[in-house]
C-alpha cells in the first residue's frame, strides 16, 4: 500500500510540475466541468419535471434554489478553503498534515449540515417563507423542503471531498461522484413525481436520494484507502494553522454562497410581488444559466489547484503560465457559449413552459443578457481562482463576493423599481459588469506577486552559488 500511495504521489507531481500547464489544466478542468455539468442536471430535471405541474410549483423550485445555497455554505467554506491548503501542503510535499486538513474540513461540514437540518425542520414555514415563498407556491416551497433538508449533512460533506479530490489530481474520481447522481436524478424524477403520484415532494426526494448515492461515492476511495489523503476521526485537529488557512482562503466561498441567499431572497420577493410569471421566468434563466456557470465553476476549479500545487512547489513561472492560459481559455469558451446562448433562448425557456407568455419573455431576457456578459464572469472567476489558489484571502474574498453581493445588491431595488421585471431581469448582468473594475487591478497585484516571489528566488539561488 505505502509503495502504491508513493508511486501515485510521483505520478501526480510530475503531472503538476513537469507536463505543460495547458495539458494539465485540461486534465484537472474536463473531469470537473463534466461533474458540473452533470450536476446541474439535478435542478434542470426537477424544474423541467415540476413544470407539468403549474406556474406556482415551477416557482416554488426557484424558491428553494436558495436552500441548496444555504446548505453550500455549510460545505463550501471548508471545501475552499480546504482544496486551497492541501493543494499547497502536498507540492511543499507534506501529505500527513494535509489528510488532517481534509478530516478536520469533513468533519466539520458534517457538524454545519446537521444544524441546518434540524433547525431547518423546526422552523420549515417561516424558512421558506424568508426564502421567497408566495402564498400561493407555499405549500410547493414546504414539499420541495422537506427532504433535501435531509440529506443537506451528506451534501456539506460531499462538497469538501470533492474539492479535496481535484486538490490531490483526482478530479476523475469527484466527477464520477458527482455525475452518478446527476444522471440518477433524472430517472427518480419522474418515477417519484408521476408514477408514485408524489408531485413535488418526489422530486425533492429523488435530489435526497441521488446526494446521498454521491456521497457514498465519494467517500469510498477515503474509507477503502484508494485516496492520497486519509480521512479519519484521528485525523481531526481543531488547531489554529488549519483553521486560519482554511477558514481564510474558505470565508470568500462562503460568503458567496451567503451573498447568494440573501440576493436570491431579494430577487424571489421583487418577482413574486409582481407575478409567479416573473418568478418562475427569473428561475427558469437560473437553471439554464447553471450550465455555462458550471463550465466556467468547473475550468476555475481545475486551474486552481494547478496554480496553488505549483504555488506551494516555487515554480513561480509555472504559475504565471498557468494563469494566462486559463484567461485566454475562459475568454474564448464564454464567448462561444454566449453566441449559443443568444440563438437558443427561446427553446430553452421552452423546456419550462409553452403557455405562459409573461415567464417565456422574461426568461429570454434573463438569458441573453447573461449570456453577453459571460466572458467577463468567466475572466473574473479565474482571477478569483487564482487569488485562492496563491492564498490570497483579501482578493479572492472581493471577487467571490462582487458578482451577489457588492456589485449586486446596490442596483437590485433602483432597477426594478425603475423598469420593473425588466429590471429584475437584467440585474445580474449589470452586476457581472460591474466586477470587472475590482477584477482588473486584482489581477494586476497577482501577477506582480508572482514576478516578484519568482525574482526573489533567482536572487537566493544566485547567493547560494
Amino acid at each position: 500500500m505505502a509503495k502504491n500511495d508513493a508511486l501515485r504521489q510521483q505520478q501526480r507531481r510530475e503531472m503538476m510540475l513537469h507536463q505543460p500547464v495547458e495539458t494539465t489544466i485540461l486534465k484537472m478542468a474536463v473531469p470537473t466541468i463534466i461533474a458540473f455539468i452533470i450536476n446541474s442536471i439535478y435542478s434542470l430535471a426537477d424544474t423541467y419535471f415540476v413544470s407539468n405541474l403549474g406556474t406556482a410549483a415551477t416557482a416554488a423550485v426557484n424558491v428553494n434554489a436558495s436552500l441548496d445555497q444555504l446548505i453550500m455554505m455549510c460545505g463550501s467554506m471548508l471545501a475552499v478553503g480546504a482544496n486551497s491548503y492541501i493543494a499547497r501542503l502536498l507540492g511543499s510535499g507534506d501529505e500527513k498534515k494535509a489528510s488532517r486538513v481534509l478530516s478536520t474540513a469533513f468533519f466539520l461540514a458534517a457538524g454545519l449540515g446537521t444544524l441546518l437540518l434540524i433547525f431547518g425542520n423546526l422552523f420549515m414555514l417561516p424558512m421558506v417563507r424568508l426564502l421567497g415563498a408566495t402564498p400561493t407556491c407555499e405549500q410547493f416551497s414546504v414539499d420541495y423542503a422537506t427532504y433535501v433538508l435531509l440529506a443537506a449533512p451528506f451534501m456539506a460533506t460531499s462538497f469538501v471531498m470533492n474539492q479535496c479530490l481535484r486538490s490531490e489530481g483526482s478530479a476523475t474520481l469527484s466527477m464520477i461522484g458527482m455525475g452518478f447522481g446527476g444522471i440518477l436524478n433524472c430517472f427518480l424524477d419522474p418515477l417519484f413525481i408521476f408514477t408514485f403520484d408524489m408531485g413535488v415532494a418526489g422530486a425533492s426526494l429523488a435530489t435526497a436520494i441521488s446526494k446521498l448515492v454521491s456521497f457514498a461515492i465519494l467517500i469510498f476511495p477515503y474509507i477503502t484507502r484508494k485516496s492520497l489523503l486519509r480521512l479519519s476521526i484521528r485525523n481531526f485537529h481543531f488547531c489554529k494553522d488549519i483553521i486560519y488557512n482554511v477558514v481564510s482562503v474558505g470565508s470568500s466561498s462562503m460568503f458567496r454562497s451567503g451573498l447568494a441567499v440573501v440576493s436570491g431572497i431579494l430577487l424571489n420577493d421583487l418577482a413574486g410581488n409582481i407575478s409567479d410569471s416573473v418568478l418562475a421566468g427569473v428561475g427558469g434563466c437560473t437553471k439554464v444559466m447553471m450550465f455555462p456557470f458550471g463550465i466556467v465553476l468547473g475550468f476555475g476549479n481545475g486551474f486552481q489547484p494547478v496554480a496553488g500545487f505549483n504555488w506551494g512547489a516555487k515554480q513561480y513561472d509555472r504559475v504565471r503560465q498557468s494563469f494566462r492560459f486559463a484567461s485566454f481559455a475562459a475568454l474564448v469558451g464564454a464567448g462561444v457559449m454566449a453566441a449559443l446562448l443568444a440563438l437558443f433562448a427561446d427553446p430553452l425557456m421552452g423546456l419550462f413552459t409553452d403557455a405562459d407568455a409573461d415567464m417565456l419573455k422574461i426568461g429570454r431576457i434573463c438569458i441573453i443578457l447573461q449570456g453577453v456578459t459571460l466572458p467577463v464572469h468567466a475572466w473574473v472567476a479565474v482571477v478569483n481562482m487564482l487569488c485562492a489558489g496563491l492564498g490570497n484571502a483579501k482578493g479572492a474574498f472581493l471577487l467571490a463576493t462582487a458578482r451577489q453581493g457588492t456589485c449586486f445588491l446596490p442596483i437590485l431595488y433602483p432597477l426594478a423599481y425603475l423598469f420593473r421585471e425588466y429590471g429584475i431581469a437584467s440585474v445580474q448582468a449589470a452586476a457581472d459588469v460591474l466586477s470587472l473594475a475590482l477584477a482588473i487591478p486584482i489581477a494586476v497585484f497577482m501577477v506582480r506577486k508572482i514576478h516578484k516571489a519568482q525574482e526573489n528566488r533567482k536572487l537566493g539561488e544566485s547567493v547560494q552559488q
